[in-house]
């Protein structure tokens, strides 16, 4: 190892122990040897152990160390603090802006141990209650972070969707009389993705020759039909060129997974693609005795039974969202007051609006304790006299404690016309608990709709280990609605278990969990979600009327006597 080396892990090892809030005097020490390794004028390799142990600011204890990481190329005490520091906290130091004294509150006092959830407690407001970081440096966090995160390869659909319709506006404009269409992953609503593909009859040569004068892309390959790009932020592109008549075709054999394809080879080997309609894909599942596949739904084998049969149900669409249920407020750590969120809702064409401020227990959220929630019923009430048809439902986001249990007594749970339960605190547990501490809060009377089932965030975080089946068995014996988180860092439940909630008789809720009026409209990539997993509106809570859910929270009450 040469002195650079050297010194970069003396550096490594001091900011690490700061994260970790080690004595200062020893950081400075590792600080400090970092320094005077890096303007050494000779090799430390050329120097036995007392020479290194000779030089001003060394000592004999780092000399000791630099003999140690000279001869082994490694340093144990280094190692250590890396075994001790979940490895998203250690991601955190790749962020620009962010010290370590920053990075040891995020971790300590946030509980906060990846880059992603640190990016959504940044969407949720929640750093700026923090001492030492107020509303300029969450907002230039965020920034830094989306930064990092375009470099990573993987994406979000929301994120993904400027890219696309950039891409399709170019080659529009270039390319006037010819078409260009998305196709796999992004076509079939994939909740994350790493390249972004299109089918277009621009020819091969004329996109190249057309991408080769833009800043920012950059050629990788080149096969018969088929180009690809990297852009320098962005997805990978991969650009499918054909002959007019063959888009059907080609949008068709792109668009579906390889088992829906394969499946579709083997079983309908008469259903003869070139002959199908330009632009018309219809014509393929024509010609094989097949209702039409919607793109979103191609992802294995299992439709065609219900193409077979003309069974596949219409989609729900974002039109079919009444009201929004589940959102933040200024109560607690939302961006507006209720009044704001109240009346962009409004504006924005819905019927209702579920205020669902987070609980006592999330401090971390400005959660809400019994008296500020008599305080807020009160507003609410003078709202609804003034907003009127337009409803506020009385809602909040109750944490699931460690035990199961909600986070208020029965008395100020009936006080609410809606509870939705979730977990967000102790999420380190093994499959069996996480279900047992679920159905706890689902068996809670109380419990109205289960809150982000798997607290999974996308491309950041995976969810606790649960089972499935049980949980929404639990919830089909206790009425009790199965939130479809909108928030595209979520989208949780997971679309591929919404048709077995559906087959038990369980309501689903495409709720955008909303800590601003702006985040309204992620109910699309919800409904994006629910598309996939065939949901219907009659089976969205979202999609009640606001008499009707009057009529259904009534009812609920009712029947479990509360």
């Amino acid at each position: 190892m040469d002195n650079k080396q050297v010194a970069d892990v003396f550096a490594l090892l001091a900011k690490i122990m700061d994260i970790h809030g080690e004595n200062s005097f020893k950081i400075k020490t590792y600080v400090n040897a970092a320094f005077q390794v890096e303007r050494l004028p000779e090799q430390l390799a050329n120097l036995d152990a007392a020479g290194i142990s000779a030089i001003k600011g060394i000592g004999d204890a780092t000399g000791k160390k630099i003999a140690e990481l000279l001869t082994t190329g490694k340093l144990s005490l280094l190692e250590k603090y890396i075994a001790d520091t979940p490895p998203g906290v250690l991601e955190m130091m790749y962020i620009k802006g962010i010290g370590a004294k920053k990075i040891n509150i995020i971790w300590k006092e946030m509980e906060i141990e990846s880059v992603g959830e640190l990016l959504y407690a940044c969407n949720e407001n929640r750093l700026a209650r923090y001492k030492g970081f107020g509303d300029k440096t969450e907002q230039n966090i965020k920034a830094a972070i989306e930064f990092y995160l375009s470099r990573q390869g993987f994406f979000l659909y929301k994120q993904a969707m400027p890219y696309a319709e950039s891409i399709i506006q170019i080659l529009q404009k270039k390319f006037p009389s010819n078409s260009i269409h998305t196709t796999g992953d992004f076509r079939r609503q994939s909740e994350t993705l790493e390249e972004l593909e299109f089918v277009t009859d621009v020819s091969a040569a004329n996109i190249k020759s057309f991408f080769d004068e833009q800043t920012g892309m950059h050629f990788s390959v080149e096969e018969p039909g088929l180009l690809k790009y990297r852009m320098e932020s962005g997805p990978m592109l991969k650009l499918y060129c054909c002959a007019t008549e063959n888009i059907a075709s080609t949008l068709f054999l792109t668009t579906g997974s390889a088992s829906f394809t394969n499946f579709f080879r083997v079983n309908y080997p008469n259903a003869d693609l070139e002959k199908s309609r330009p632009y018309e894909e219809k014509s393929i599942f024509e010609n094989a005795g097949l209702a039409f596949i919607p793109p979103y739904l191609r992802e294995d084998e299992k439709i065609f039974e219900l193409a077979a049969n003309n069974r596949i149900p219409a989609a729900i669409t974002t039109k079919d969202i009444r009201g929004i249920i589940h959102s933040h407020s200024t109560w607690s750590d939302g961006k507006q007051s209720l009044e704001q969120m109240a009346r962009a809702a409004i504006e924005q064409g819905f019927e209702y609006l579920a205020i669902s401020d987070h609980s006592r227990s999330a401090g971390y959220a400005n959660g809400l304790p019994i008296e500020r929630i008599i305080d807020q019923h009160a507003e609410i009430e003078n709202l609804n006299k003034q907003l009127a048809p337009f409803k506020i439902f009385k809602s909040i986001e109750s944490d699931i404690l460690i035990d199961g249990s909600l986070d208020y007594p029965v008395e100020i749970l009936a006080s609410f016309d809606l509870v939705i339960a979730s977990i967000h605190s102790g999420l380190k547990m093994t499959e069996e608990k996480a279900t047992a501490r679920l159905i706890k809060a689902i068996e809670n009377p109380y419990t109205t709709v289960l809150g982000h089932m798997t607290g999974r965030l996308l491309l950041s975080r995976g969810g606790y280990p649960a089972d499935h089946k049980k949980i929404i068995e639990a919830c089909a014996a206790n009425n009790v609605v199965i939130e479809l988180n909108a928030n595209p860092r979520r989208l949780d439940m997971d679309w591929r278990w919404i048709r077995y909630a559906i087959e038990k008789g369980v309501m689903i809720s495409i709720n955008p969990d909303a800590h601003s009026t702006l985040a309204f409209s992620d109910v699309a990539y919800g409904v994006f979600a629910a598309q996939k997993g065939m949901l219907s509106p009659a089976s969205n809570l979202s999609s009640f009327t606001v008499t009707e859910l009057e009529a259904y929270l009534a009812n609920r009450k009712k029947t479990l006597q509360l």
